[in-house]
């Protein structure tokens, strides 16, 4: 092997020794970060490419320089492959891969599962299928249909079903405690099955088709319930008829409104990109059922990298034509690609995929084998799925534009803050910025929080919750005091050692009093009090007149109102109170849900769970103690001890 640069003798014996099967590799630098994650019908062949080729001054010149470390694991087809290494990619996040990370999971319309009617007659929530919105792991017993692109797509449709077919979205609790119909009924929304106004075997009819609708069988329903209504009509029943007819009208309408549907596209995914300032965005739109969903933007981190990285993979095997071809591939293929090859890992694949860009056969074939099914990539497609295309193609453009204007906007904001407070610009996207707030109700469950900002944006991933213990309640300045010194104890250590990089500016949300209370406890940590700025109320308490009070006796700054860093510090200040008091109320409501479960163990009434709140100080204390400790209580058995122990386990 040639090379300009001098590698471990021991990786390049490594990689003379790969064999020439299938399979995913790993490259590492030399703190243990994952470089890139890759996949390759012959490994051999591959990895030997990357170290025998003179990159020069190339972006991926520069990552075969770092590779200090290999790992590989062979596999049996080329769609094993594709599945790993787009499952390593989402996990590792490696620094060179285009990566697409999933911000939520998608929700679904929940339909539940039909049960018997219970013997004593009376309306059963089980026997009646509930339509519910969901979001979380699927159950076998019950029919779920999606995903949808967004909450609100799933509740559009909640409401199109209630207004055709009536069926109820109410809880099983609320159901089963129903004297008289609710209002849904009132404004036909519901047919009221709580109270008995429609059959079980109507309903089930009703569910059947509401299934067929959300599956995209509508001509067929109009078909059916237009004989059934002329049915009533000839056996004189008119009220029933014009129940059918109103149903009907309902139906056609809705289908007139979402003028989607075509003959032969039930499930379709719409897939289109744009390439704009070194960002990308994909734009998904879904067709379900034959209705259009609606659509949803993806935007993928390392794209910069995609094309010199892309023209090094290709297969060392591969013909002149197919190194042709890979060599004139866009980068708007290659963020495709990248997307199609991690998105359907974990989601349902439609056997149509409508592509603005031309998409590799060998990628399309590897996910048909992943899932199965046959899944067909369709460039410049004609008629309705021309106008789907063209429609996701508009919103990729409008939602990339948004994302450029809101990232220059947020650099701004970034310049305006390092300028005011004299901060260093050198490298505006390394700038950290720590943020604290005390929350609590009247002294209880409280929580400070500790939010961060980098590169421009918040970084939910590096946010931190502190329970806050010890303290006289209510005293917030002993609560920064704590939290402060729990956060930058071992900070401080490991910075001192080079192991950890301290931020640039550490926000309080309090004014003179916090600043203080900040000041000691980075005084006794040996910490630059340069970084500690205290974010004061204005006249007022009113928005836009806040101060930056600052530890180390300069005088306060007033931004101004209009400050592009005043925006900043709001906003960063703003997102550590919602991340604390959403926190606070949430370990408030554990404590309360966790003291009426006290009440609800058999043989504990007030009298002695007033003894154990005594003797304990809280549930807390209850549930930390011993059987043998809780059995020492007035009244309370060992049997008890131990139910109790469970209970709260």
């Amino acid at each position: 092997m040639t090379q300009s640069h001098p590698f471990d003798p021991q990786l390049l014996s490594e990689v003379a020794a790969l064999p020439p099967l299938p399979g995913v590799y790993r490259y590492f630098d030399a703190e243990g970060g994952v470089l890139y994650v890759g996949k390759a019908r012959n490994l051999k062949k591959r990895v030997t490419s990357y170290f025998q080729k003179n990159h020069g001054g190339t972006r991926i010149g520069h990552m075969v320089t770092k590779i200090v470390r290999m790992e590989t694991t062979v596999v049996r087809s080329e769609a094993e492959a594709l599945l790993l290494e787009n499952n390593l990619i989402k996990t590792l996040n490696p620094k060179y891969n285009i990566l697409f990370r999933d911000d939520k999971s998608y929700p679904y319309l929940k339909l539940t599962a039909a049960q018997p009617r219970p013997d004593s007659g009376a309306p059963s929530a089980a026997s009646y299928p509930r339509i519910a919105y969901y979001r979380g792991a699927v159950e076998k017993k019950h029919h779920y249909f999606g995903p949808y692109p967004s909450a609100w797509a799933v509740k559009d449709s909640i409401l199109l079903l209630q207004k055709v077919f009536r069926l109820r979205t109410c809880e099983d609790t609320v159901f089963n405690n129903r004297t008289r119909p609710c209002l849904l009924y009132q404004i036909k929304r519901c047919s009221a099955p709580c109270v008995g106004n429609v059959s079980e075997q109507q309903y089930a009819l009703d569910t059947a088709n509401a299934v067929r609708f959300l599956e995209g069988q509508t001509q067929e329903i109009l078909s059916e319930l237009e004989k059934k209504m002329l049915a009533h009509a000839d056996r004189l029943e008119f009220e029933q008829a014009a129940e059918l007819r109103n149903q009907m009208a309902a139906l056609s309408k809705i289908l007139h409104q979402q003028s989607m549907e075509i003959g032969g596209d039930k499930d379709v995914d719409i897939l289109a990109v744009k390439v704009q300032g070194g960002k990308a965005c994909v734009n998904l739109a879904m067709v379900r059922g034959g209705r259009h969903l609606g659509d949803r933007p993806y935007f993928p981190t390392h794209v910069e990298n995609a094309a010199d990285v892309a023209a090094l993979d290709a297969e060392p095997d591969a013909t002149a034509d197919q190194l042709l071809q890979f060599k004139e591939k866009s980068l708007e293929s290659l963020v495709l690609e990248a997307f199609i090859a991690q998105h359907y890992i974990d989601v349902a694949v439609p056997p149509t995929l409508v592509v603005s860009e031309p998409v590799d056969k060998d990628l399309m074939n590897a996910l048909s084998e992943q899932t199965g099914t046959r899944v067909s990539a369709i460039h410049q497609p004609r008629e309705q799925r021309r106008i789907w295309l063209e429609m996701a193609q508009k919103n990729a453009g409008l939602q990339l534009a948004r994302l450029l204007a809101e990232q220059g906007s947020q650099q701004a904001r970034t310049r305006a803050l390092a300028e005011a407070l004299e901060l260093s610009l050198d490298n505006l996207d390394a700038l950290r910025i720590e943020c604290f707030d005390i929350s609590h109700t009247a002294g209880e469950s409280t929580q400070a929080s500790c939010v961060v900002f980098k590169e421009h944006k918040m970084q939910n991933s590096e946010y931190r919750r502190y329970n806050i213990e010890g303290i006289t309640p209510g005293d917030d300045y002993a609560a920064m005091r704590q939290v402060l010194t729990r956060r930058y104890t071992k900070l401080a250590e490991a910075a001192r050692n080079g192991e950890a990089t301290l931020p640039d500016l550490v926000l309080v949300d309090g004014g003179k009093g916090q600043v203080s209370m900040a000041r000691e406890v980075f005084e006794e940590l040996g910490l630059d009090l340069g970084l500690i700025a205290g974010v004061e109320k204005g006249e007022g308490r009113k928005v836009g007149l806040e101060e930056l009070v600052f530890a180390d006796g300069r005088d306060k700054v007033y931004l101004g109102r209009d400050s592009a860093a005043l925006m900043l510090i709001a906003q960063i200040r703003d997102e550590a109170h919602r991340f604390a008091i959403t926190g606070m109320r949430a370990k408030r409501a554990k404590v309360r849900v966790g003291s009426s479960r006290l009440e609800d163990i058999a043989g504990i009434g007030p009298k002695r769970r007033a003894s154990l709140l005594q003797r304990f100080g809280g549930v807390r204390g209850i549930a930390s103690a011993s059987v043998e400790d809780i059995a020492m209580v007035e009244g309370i058995s060992t049997e008890l001890a131990e139910e109790i122990y469970r209970a709260l386990h």
